[in-house]
């Protein structure tokens, strides 16, 4: 057997079934959406400095290069939520023998949705 060891072994997908390949996605995700939510509330400290700053701010939110981390973190939290109803309804036995097909299809769905979500986004901008 492959032993993996550490943090790196929780993220290393050589040998893993689908089901651990999801769990690495899920792990993955999540350490995005956190990275995110500390940026957020870091800018977000620096818009009470006044209506010069939030001026400023709404100036590079509109920009194609944050409009394209606003992609990544829909696709983030999309596939960590889908993810994460398909492992409770695993975990409470209602969809047992189905994991890897609900996998394949939340993550289906999200690919969708985040392709029309940037297609919109960058229709706007």
């Amino acid at each position: 057997m492959n032993e993996r060891r550490g943090v790196t072994g929780w993220f290393d997908p050589r040998g893993r079934r689908l089901g651990g390949l999801a769990f690495i996605v899920n792990r993955l995700s999540g350490l995005g959406v956190l990275l995110y939510l500390y940026l957020h509330l870091l800018i977000l400290t620096q818009l009470a400095r006044g209506p010069a700053s939030w001026d400023a701010f709404v100036e590079i939110a509109g920009s194609p290069v944050v409009l394209a981390f606003d992609v990544l973190l829909l696709a983030g939290l999309l596939v960590h939520g889908l993810n994460g109803i398909r492992l409770a309804l695993l975990g409470f036995g209602i969809v047992t023998g189905r994991g890897k097909a609900l996998f394949v299809a939340l993550m289906a769905g999200a690919v969708l949705v985040t392709g029309v979500a940037a297609l919109r986004l960058f229709e706007v901008a």
